[in-house]
């Protein structure tokens, strides 16, 4: 799984928030962010270069979003074939929550080609009530397969193998034809990730196959 979209620092263990490269080799190519954004990227700076490719149109939206923002949280994210980098989601026009955003939301993109996930909860504020989705809370985990977020803000206790950092968006290919972003787009992937205490804010979120055992909705006054 806005222009001032907000990402947190992406951190390591080690002082500085290096990568673990001097370490032993069962550790190599591992990074930690404890309590972090799991991309940082200057927004300014991508909002600018965002927009432009959009101009060019060079970034593609699946689908125009609702402008509503929801919340989803796990207490564990486990994953295989890792890619995340910047993208702009539209909004239908003339879209009532389009607000000053002039219809476009700066997102992160996370792209997961296997995932499994504990005690999913989704929730969106609807005025005055929260519609709440709960799944794979009993023994059974929530899984999905080409699981696409979209997201202003992702926070948790994270970890990955051997990730590379930097990247061309149009070059990866850890998470398969639909982890690829824009040429030009900066972006990372590994092959694995890990974050436990998930809580992410998407304006989109896709799958090519959506597992939720045990799944509950309702409406509470409260969400996740």
């Amino acid at each position: 799984m806005t222009s001032s979209a907000e990402h947190g620092e992406h951190t390591s263990d080690r002082p500085g928030g290096t990568p673990e490269a001097g370490d032993a080799p069962a550790r190599r190519g591992r990074v930690r962010a404890r309590r972090a954004a799991v991309m940082a990227v200057p927004a300014a700076a991508v909002a600018a270069g965002l927009a432009i490719l959009t101009a060019e149109g060079a970034l593609g939206v699946q689908f125009a979003i609702s402008g509503m923002p929801f919340t989803v949280t796990a207490t564990e994210l486990n994953g295989t074939g890792f890619a995340q980098f910047g993208a702009l989601d539209e909004m239908a026009e003339g879209s009532p929550n389009a607000g000053d955003t002039g219809g476009q939301v700066l997102v992160v993109t996370s792209v997961i080609k296997n995932a499994t996930l504990t005690k999913l909860c989704q929730s969106v504020d609807l005025g005055g009530t929260n519609l709440v989705i709960r799944a794979g809370e009993g023994a059974q985990k929530v899984t999905a397969s080409d699981l696409t977020t979209d997201s202003t803000q992702l926070s948790g206790d994270a970890a990955f193998n051997n990730i590379e950092i930097g990247n061309d968006a149009s070059t990866l290919d850890k998470a398969g034809p639909k982890g690829r972003g824009p040429k030009g787009v900066f972006s990372q992937q590994s092959d694995t990730v890990h974050i436990a205490s998930l809580r992410q804010t998407n304006y989109a979120t896709t799958a090519g196959v959506f597992k939720l055992p045990g799944l509950k909705l309702g409406f509470s006054e409260s969400g996740c």
